[in-house]
């Protein structure tokens, strides 16, 4: 791992391709409601940033793959690093929607 890679931002697409391929994983978007609404990634749940001490509604084991994203990566930084500071163990911060190839719900 270079001096860089810390600054590399994660591949939404490769980060939605292992959500896909681990069997209980739980895919979480980390926005507002409003911007939930306006397109989110199939099969994700909807926990806020601001609320990400409710996850326990969606992700109530804390051995399951956890996979959060949010619109450019800094929120999913962010509650990454506070469900991992909560006691999840598995979690992959996989950057924002805005660069997002798949499809999307509204």
């Amino acid at each position: 791992m270079g001096i860089f890679d810390s600054f590399r931002m994660p591949d939404i697409n490769q980060g939605v391709k292992n959500y896909q391929s681990s069997p209980g994983a739980i895919l979480l978007d980390v926005r507002t409601p409003g911007e939930y609404k306006g397109g989110h990634i199939p099969g994700s749940k909807n926990v806020p940033l601001q609320r990400i001490e409710k996850v326990s509604t969606v992700a109530r084991n804390k051995d399951a793959e956890v996979y959060v994203y949010c619109q450019s990566g800094a929120r999913s930084r962010q509650a990454a690093s506070i469900l991992k500071h909560m006691g999840y163990n598995n979690v992959n911060n996989i950057g924002g929607i805005a660069t997002y190839s798949g499809r999307v719900e509204r």
